[in-house]
Formats: C-alpha cells, structure tokens, sequence
C-alpha cells in the first residue's frame, strides 16, 4: 500500500475515533442530564410525600376540647351527658331525700287551677337563665329527673354569671351547669318546657343580662302569678318550675355552694357516688322533681316511680 493510500485509511481511522468519541459523549452528556433530571424528579416526589405524609400524620383537633368559658365540647361532652342522664335507680333510691342537703321541696298549689298541659301531656314548664346560679344547680337535679321519664338530646354547657352589666358581682359565681336553649326532650309521659330568658353574657345598657328566650304571654301569666307570695318571699324569683299547674319549685333546692370549684367531669362522675354531697343535694332534688312529676303521670313509669320516689310524693 503506497504512502497515500495508508494516510488516507489513516484518516479515516482517526475520523471514525473521532466520530465514535463525539458519540460517547453526547450520549454521557445525554446520560447525565437524565441523571441529574431524574435526580430533580425524586428529590420533588420525596418532597411531595413528604408533605403529604406530614398532612395525613399530623395531629388533629382533639376530639374532646374544653372552652375555659363554657364547659366541655366533643366527646367530652357526649361522657358529661351520658353520665348525667343515666344516675341508675339504684343510686337515686340509695339517695333518697338527700339526707338534709335538699332544703326547699315542690309546693302545692292552692285553689286546684285548672292543670297545664301540652300535647295531650301534663306539661313541665322551667323559666330561668343562664346567668343565674340558682337554676344552675337546679338543672343538673332536672336533667337527672326528666332523663327517667324522656331522652334529651342538644344539652350543652355553660356556667352561671359573674358579674352583671352594672358591675356587680354574682353570688355562686360561674357555677358549671347547662343550658336548654338548644336542647330538645322528647317524652311519652310528660311534656318539658324551658325557657332561657336571659344569657350569662353582661349588658351594661340595661345592667343586667342580655335577653335571649321571650316568654309567651300564658308563661308570663303563669310566673306573674304563682312567682309571689306565699309561695316565695321574693317576687319574681328564679328558677320557676310549674308542674302541670299543681305543685311548683321556685328558687334552688340546694345550695349552689355544693357545685363551686367543680368541674362539669367531677359533678357528672359524683352524681353516681350516693354518698357524695353533690349526689345527695343533686339527686335528692332530682328525687322530689320525680315525685312531683310522677304524681302527674299517674306514677308512670314504674321504673321512674320507684317506692322510693312514692314515699317522697306525700311530702309535697
């Protein structure tokens, strides 16, 4: 092979080398480049998992919160209830009277008016408020007597007023206990009527409360005239429950004092201890609010009108 021939075969040795490196290069750089983007792709897919897992993992609201201003929420609030409506029989019987906690019991009224009813039922009607520390005890003993002869749903908490809008303090103030304003009873045996005519909320314009629930004009009536004397020395007074027009309770059962520093947890959990004070002011209420009502039903139902119960009737 002559000179020319091998620089021309040389050259094209060299040419394919070249072509074969340029080659190898592109596809390194190629290769790379999909390194580095499927580098970028994981490190973005990891990021996104991670924020997703962090989404899914992170802690939710607790179930059961607490409002410092009005009592427990959630699944608090379901185990307040549940405890409150639910005191076994047992505990009410071994209870009694409320061996002396109970100071003041249904009164009868005179002159045998003509019986309150709604629904074809005898009717139960409570006129209180929210900021009043008196109906506040006086709810816990209605809730764990009505819970006999009906269901509640919609009980919600709050506590009694501290101060009213004209700056003066409460007595028994922020006393735990509940509100009917949402509530709903439904019963066979007796028909539950609450009003809730004023909040724990302070209203400097007219010093006292803001309003909330406006009494009908037959409830008006029916306060105007059984909520003075000689059923009570203070005219106007709440709480005022009006049993089917023939036996009434104004003013607390017990002392409020009981409840003070409690928590809504603690009152619910004593009410099924009978030798508690709180069971024996609560339940022994809430014994005498059986009775008066059980005297409206015709002692029904048996379960609710325990011989018990049916000896308290003749006290009132």
């Amino acid at each position: 092979m002559g000179k020319a021939s091998r620089t021309k075969v040389e050259v094209n040795r060299r040419e394919k080398i070249a072509a074969q490196r340029a080659a190898a290069k592109r596809t390194e750089q190629r290769r790379r480049i999909l390194i580095a983007g499927g580098s970028v792709l994981a490190v973005i897919i990891i990021i996104v998992a991670f924020i997703v897992i962090k989404a899914n993992s992170s802690p939710s609201k607790p179930a059961a919160t607490t409002s410092s201003a009005n009592g427990p929420t959630g699944s608090a609030l379901a185990s307040v209830v549940a405890k409150t409506t639910t005191v076994p029989a047992s505990t009410l019987n071994s209870v009694g009277s409320g061996g002396g906690a109970v100071s003041a019991t249904p009164m009868t009224i005179k002159g045998n008016p003509a019986a309150l009813t709604s629904g074809g039922k005898p009717e139960m009607l409570y006129m209180g408020a929210e900021y009043c520390p008196y109906c506040a005890a006086e709810r816990w003993s209605m809730i764990v007597a009505l819970s006999r002869f009906g269901t509640f749903s919609g009980l919600a908490t709050v506590h009694s007023g501290i101060k009213n809008g004209a700056g003066e303090a409460e007595p028994y103030p922020s006393t735990p206990t509940w509100t009917f304003v949402n509530a709903n009873y439904t019963s066979k045996y007796l028909t539950f009527t609450p009003v809730e005519m004023q909040t724990n909320i302070p209203d400097p314009s007219n010093g006292s409360y803001t309003n909330l629930q406006t009494p009908t004009a037959a409830q008006d009536a029916l306060i105007n005239k059984y909520d003075v004397a000689p059923y009570t020395s203070e005219t106007g007074a709440i709480p005022f429950i009006d049993f089917g027009n023939k036996y009434l309770i104004i003013g607390a059962s017990y002392n409020p004092g009981v409840l003070s520093g409690l928590s809504w947890s603690t009152i619910a959990t004593d009410l099924h201890n009978p030798s508690s004070p709180v069971a024996q002011a609560v339940n022994g209420t809430a014994n005498y609010i059986t009775a008066a009502i059980c005297k409206m039903t015709g002692n029904q139902p048996a379960s609710a009108c325990t011989s018990v119960v049916q000896s308290l009737e003749s006290k009132i």
